[in-house]
């Protein structure tokens, strides 16, 4: 459709909420999951139609079409990160580590490899080899939250503006050895939930709260219990969840410090993530379970009365327990503002 918002949410599906429903080996998976998400358990909460192991890792909780299903996801987004274009170029549709072999104009063959560790990372490069020189076009998305990208070919970077939330499109004759550079700007930035909470983003990605994780095994009362790995488990939290954020929601960069270390073998877990975020928060002692769920999320700005803390933030997918959606914190009693705390 030619449409860059659907590549946006195509991403935001495929980098967040579907890493975060399955364990990092993908042996378990959820039926439900929560945004605001700190006990993964069999208890019967307030949903209408779902029964208490919807929200539980497992084989095949609640309905077992997700157990044939949920593998799908991965292999069908490679296999849309490149389209065809009516003028028989080629467009970057979404972004990942790739290869595209295909036919452009006149039917010439070409071969293109995309090397990134987007969504981590903000540069994405590409190589492209066609059989012999081809005019043709290439479209790359920009995404909305990419303002001020730019691209480079064979290292010279291009003065026209990629403007975000469209295609930006490129035709020229490329030849075997032209190389491509698309990075973009992966600022901090906030988006606006319910009760004036806020969710922090980076690039592609929403992260969350790290809360610790105990999986605990279900074995049911049966005299057989599934054995690992296709078992059923409750995932159980180790380190306090209801916390509120010390933070500028308009310009979150001067509070928000990045942490960057080498990728593990599960990039979607909360031991092999390549990044993290470092935020300071308060304890809201208030906000409590409730029916065995993050209770009502309160009101921002929210007093609180605790220390101040250092929080750690990873990526939506890889926190299998998690708050995503932030009560803020208000200005003290004094009437100082601590909703912006700097690491500077």
């Amino acid at each position: 459709m030619g449409e860059a918002r659907l590549g946006d949410r195509l991403e935001r599906v495929a980098f967040n909420a579907l890493p975060a429903t399955f364990s990092k080996d993908m042996w378990a998976h959820q039926y439900d999951q929560q945004p605001n998400q700190v006990l993964c358990s069999l208890a019967a909460r307030d949903w209408t139609t779902n029964g208490p192991d919807s929200n539980i890792y497992g084989l095949e909780p609640n309905f077992g079409c997700c157990t044939a299903n949920l593998h799908q996801g991965w292999p069908k987004f490679a296999a849309s990160l490149w389209m065809a274009t009516p003028d028989e170029g080629l467009a970057a549709v979404a972004y990942a580590p790739s290869e595209v072999s295909t036919e452009v104009r006149g039917g010439r063959q070409v071969r293109i490899v995309e090397d990134t560790t987007y969504p981590f990372a903000g540069e994405v490069r590409f190589a492209i080899e066609p059989a012999v020189p081809a005019q043709f076009a290439l479209e790359f998305r920009i995404p909305a939250w990419a303002a001020g990208a730019n691209i480079a070919v064979n290292g010279t970077t291009q003065t026209a503006e990629l403007a975000p939330g469209t295609f930006y499109k490129m035709e020229r004759q490329w030849k075997k050895g032209d190389r491509i550079a698309l990075r973009f700007p992966t600022n901090i930035r906030t988006s606006p939930w319910y009760h004036d909470s806020v969710a922090v983003e980076r690039g592609p990605l929403i992260f969350s709260l790290k809360i610790g994780e105990e999986w605990r095994k279900l074995d049911h009362g049966m005299p057989h219990p599934a054995k690992p790995p296709a078992a059923d488990w409750e995932v159980l939290p180790t380190t306090p969840w209801n916390y509120g954020l010390l933070l500028d929601r308009n310009h979150p960069d001067n509070s928000v410090r990045l942490v960057e270390r080498p990728m593990g073998q599960f990039a979607f877990s909360a031991g092999g993530t390549p990044i993290e975020l470092v935020v300071k928060g308060k304890q809201i002692p208030a906000w409590k379970l409730v029916d065995s769920s993050a209770g009502p999320l309160p009101m921002s700005p929210v007093i609180s009365n605790e220390p101040a803390k250092s929080l750690t933030l990873i990526p939506y997918g890889a926190a299998k327990l998690r708050i995503t959606a932030f009560p803020l914190i208000a200005a003290d009693e004094k009437g100082s503002s601590t909703t912006s705390a700097s690491f500077r």
